[in-house]
C-alpha cells in the first residue's frame, strides 16, 4: 500500500505493509524518489565527487510556526546531508530544497558549508568504513606481529577487528584526522560469534583517511577464552516442547487505521515518521476528546544514547558509543519479523535510508504496529456483589536497531486511558574481554570462564516536543512531602504535594527522585479542565543513575546531556540531537551544555523536554552468551488533561475476544 491511500479490505490476521512513495504532508518520511533526487541535486552541483561519501541523509522538518500555517501545500520538503570526501578527510554540510511532487524542478543546493572536524567532531561512519579497518588492521606488520606473539598467527585469517568509535583525548597523532580504533575477536569458523573468543590488551588505533595503522597498544599475555558463544538452537537443542502454541487472532481485523504515514486508533492519532539517525518519531501526537482533536505532543523520538564502559583497562577505558550520533540507529535498523519480532495482527511500515553513496535503501518491515490485550483496565464490585469490569488494550509502535553487538528496541505504548509510554529493550551479546579464570576484576564480572564483561551504562535521550492543548507550555516539578508534627498535622498522618515553576533552563536541570515522587508536569499555556486547572501532562520517570563517569573524564564532557535526568529547552529548529550534530570525535561540550548556557525562559514557550534514561548494568552469568531483555523507559500520563476516566465507554468485555474470554461464540460480558 502506497502513502496517501487506504486499504479498506479486512485485515484479520497476519501482516500489512506501508511503503513510503508518495508525500501527503510536510512530515512524511523520506521516499525512495527523494534520496534519489537529492542525490542528483547534490551531484549536479558538483558535490558528489568519485571520492565523496554520504555518512548521514536526514529530512530537515519545517518550522513549528510554519506548520502551524499548513493548508496542505506547499510541502517544502528540505534534506539535510553529511558529505565526507575519504580521500581528504574534509567534510561538508548541505541543505537541498526539493522540487514540489510533480513539478519539472528537481530541487536546489539552499546552503553549503564545511564542518571543522577538530572542533565540532567527525561525521557518522560509513558502512565501507567497517570493511576498510578490517584490511587496514590485517595488513598491519604490528598486529601480526602481536598476534604471533600470543601463539595466534595460524587465526589471523578468521579474526574479527571490530570498528569502534574512538572518544576523543586530545593526542597530538589522532588530531587532524579521521581516527577509528579496532578490538580483536577470534572466530573458529565462518558464523562463529567472535564477541566469545576477544584477545585482551590488543588495541589498533588507525587513521581512516591516510588508511594506515598509528599506532598498536600490545600489553600482556591473557590467553583467549576458547569455549563457544553459539547461541543458536544447534547448539542448545533440541527445543523445548512444553510451551504451547498462544494464536492472537482479530476475526474483525485490527482497531486502527493506515492512511499513509497517518495512523488512527481508538482517541489516538499520529504520524509514523523515520530517519536514519533516531529511527522511529511520532508526529502530531493528539488525542480525540468527544468532538474535539487535542495535541498533546508534537514530535517524539529516541535522537541519542550513549554507552560509557566503567573499565580501566587499556581496550576498554575509551570506550562511549553514541550509537545514534557515531553509527546511526535508523540506518542499522532491521527488517522485521512476523511471529518473532511482532506478535499478532500487523501493520508493517516499510523506509529508506541512504546508503554510503547517497543512494535510497529499503529496509522492509522497518517499523512495526499492532494492538496488545494488556489485562485490566479498570474494575470494581459493588456493595451488591456487581462487577464491572473493562479489559485495556495498546497499540504498539516499534523498530529494533543493531549495534554491533547490542540490539536495541524501542517500543512506544498508547493506551485507552491517555497515557503514552516508551520503552527501551537492550539485548544482544555483552561486550567482553578476557582474563585468568577466578580472577577478581573490580570493574568486568567474569561471566563465563575467562570472559569478563565490564560494568556499563545505556543512557537513552527521549526528545519530546509538548504542546499540551497549546503550542505555549509552562514546566513544573511536583513533588509529595510529608507534613510535620504540629497545628498542620496534629495526627502525624497528613502528607501533601508541592509544586514548583522551572521557569529557565538553568531551573530545569534535574535528576529523579523516587523517594518524594518527583514527576515533571507540563501545562497548556491557557486551557483548563472542569474543576478550573490547567490541563497537563506528567512525565513519570523510571528512576535509574545518571552517568556514574567523573567529570574529569573525557566522556563527561562529551555526554554531559547524561549527567541529568531531565533538560528543557525551548524549541529551536536546530537543536535537535543533545551531543550536538557530531559526537564522533568531538571534544565536548556540545549540544544541551551549550545550547542552556544562556538560561533562557521556559515559561508560555514551545518546550522541548530531554528525558534520560536506561540501565547500569553490571553484567552476569545469566548474560551470557546472549543477554535476555533489560527493560527501561518513562511514562507520560495526563494529569487533569480529561476532566474524568476516557475509558467509560468501553463496552462490557469488548475488548476480549469471545473465545479467549468465555469459550463462546458471543462476546463475553463482566458481570
Amino acid at each position: 500500500m502506497a502513502h496517501g491511500h487506504t486499504d479498506t479490505t479486512l485485515h484479520t490476521h497476519g501482516e500489512r505493509t506501508t511503503e513510503p512513495r508518495e508525500v501527503a504532508h510536510p512530515l512524511d518520511p523520506l521516499t525512495a524518489e527523494e534520496i534519489a533526487r537529492t542525490r542528483a541535486v547534490l551531484e549536479g552541483a558538483g558535490l558528489m565527487g568519485a571520492t565523496v561519501r554520504v555518512p548521514q541523509l536526514l529530512p530537515l522538518a519545517p518550522e513549528a510556526a510554519w506548520l502551524d500555517r499548513w493548508e496542505g501545500a506547499p510541502l517544502e520538503r528540505r534534506v539535510e546531508i553529511v558529505l565526507l570526501d575519504v580521500a581528504t578527510g574534509e567534510a561538508t554540510r548541505a541543505v537541498v530544497l526539493l522540487g514540489e511532487p510533480g513539478s519539472d524542478d528537481t530541487g536546489t543546493v539552499e546552503s553549503v558549508r564545511t564542518i571543522d572536524t577538530d572542533t565540532e567532531g567527525q561525521p557518522q561512519y560509513l558502512f565501507e568504513e567497517y570493511d576498510r579497518v578490517e584490511r587496514i588492521v590485517k595488513d598491519d606488520p604490528s598486529w601480526q606481529a602481536a598476534m604471533e606473539r600470543r601463539g595466534l598467527g595460524d587465526r589471523r585469517e578468521l579474526a574479527f577487528c571490530a570498528p569502534l568509535a574512538p572518544g576523543h583525548f586530545g593526542r597530538e597523532d589522532e588530531s587532524g584526522t579521521r581516527v577509528i580504533r579496532s578490538l580483536t575477536f577470534l572466530r573458529d569458523h565462518e558464523g562463529d560469534s567472535p564477541w566469545a573468543h576477544p584477545v585482551e590488551g590488543l588495541v589498533v588505533h588507525i587513521d581512516l583517511t591516510r588508511e594506515r595503522v598509528i599506532r598498536v597498544d600490545d600489553e600482556g599475555d591473557v590467553p583467549v577464552p576458547e569455549a563457544s558463544g553459539d547461541y543458536s538452537l544447534s547448539a542448545w537443542g533440541p527445543a523445548r516442547e512444553s510451551l504451547k502454541p498462544i494464536e492472537i487472532t482479530q476475526p474483525e481485523g485490527p482497531s486502527f487505521q493506515v492512511d499513509g504515514s497517518k495512523v488512527t486508533w481508538e482517541n489516538w492519532s499520529f504520524r509514523v515518521g523515520f530517519n536514519a539517525r533516531e529511527g522511529l518519531v511520532l508526529n502530531a501526537l493528539n488525542f480525540r476528546d468527544g468532538q474535539r482533536e487535542r495535541s498533546v505532543l508534537r514530535r517524539a523520538s529516541v535522537p541519542e544514547m550513549v554507552v560509557p564502559y566503567g573499565d580501566t583497562a587499556i581496550g576498554r577505558y575509551w570506550i562511549s558509543y553514541f550509537d545514534a550520533g557515531e553509527y546511526l540507529l535508523g540506518k542499522n535498523a532491521n527488517a522485521l519479523t512476523l511471529g518473532c519480532d511482532c506478535l499478532g495482527v500487523i501493520h508493517y511500515f516499510d523506509q529508506f535510508v541512504a546508503d554510503d553513496h547517497g543512494h535510497p535503501v529499503k529496509i522492509p518491515h522497518a517499523v512495526c504496529m499492532h494492538e496488545e490485550d494488556y489485562g485490566i483496565l479498570w474494575k470494581h464490585t459493588d456493595t451488591d456483589g456487581n462487577t464491572e469490569v473493562r479489559r485495556s488494550r495498546r497499540l504498539v509502535i516499534s523498530y529494533f536497531s543493531t549495534i554491533g553487538n547490542y540490539d536495541y528496541g524501542f517500543f512506544w505504548y498508547l493506551y485507552l486511558d491517555g497515557t503514552i509510554q516508551l520503552e527501551a529493550k537492550a539485548t544482544g551479546i555483552v561486550f567482553a574481554g578476557a582474563g585468568h579464570p577466578g580472577a577478581e576484576n573490580p570493574h568486568a564480572p567474569e561471566v563465563a570462564p575467562g570472559v569478563f564483561a565490564p560494568v556499563h551504562q545505556h543512557l537513552f535521550c527521549a526528545r519530546l516536543e509538548t504542546a499540551v492543548d497549546t503550542p505555549e507550555n509552562s514546566l513544573y516539578e511536583v513533588e509529595v512531602r510529608g507534613v510535620p508534627t504540629g497545628p498542620s498535622n496534629p495526627y502525624g498522618n497528613a502528607f501533601t504535594w508541592e509544586e514548583r515553576l522551572l521557569p529557565t533552563e538553568s531551573a530545569a536541570r534535574r535528576t529523579a527522585d523516587s523517594s518524594v515522587g518527583r514527576v515533571w508536569e507540563v501545562r497548556s499555556g491557557s486551557a483548563t479542565n472542569a474543576v478550573g486547572r490547567p490541563t497537563a501532562y506528567r512525565l513519570h520517570p523510571h528512576t535509574g543513575p545518571v552517568l556514574m563517569a567523573q567529570p574529569e573524564a573525557t566522556v563527561f564532557q562529551r555526554a554531559t546531556f547524561a549527567t541529568e535526568h531531565l533538560w528543557a529547552t525551548p524549541l529551536r529548529s536546530d537543536e535537535r540531537f543533545p551531543a550536538g550534530d557530531f559526537p564522533n570525535a568531538n571534544p565536548g561540550g556540545a549540544g544541551l551544555p551549550a545550547w542552556t548556557a544562556a538560561d533562557r525562559p521556559l515559561e508560555d514557550e514551545r518546550l522541548v523536554l530531554w528525558h534520560v534514561f536506561g540501565p547500569t548494568h553490571v553484567p552476569r552469568t545469566e548474560d551470557w552468551p546472549i543477554m535476555p531483555v533489560d527493560y527501561s523507559g518513562f511514562s507520560l500520563k495526563p494529569h487533569g488533561f480529561l476532566d474524568r476516566n476516557p475509558a467509560l465507554d468501553l463496552a462490557d468485555g469488548a475488548t476480549s475476544a469471545a473465545a479467549g474470554c468465555c469459550g463462546g461464540a458471543q462476546a463475553c460480558t463482566c458481570h
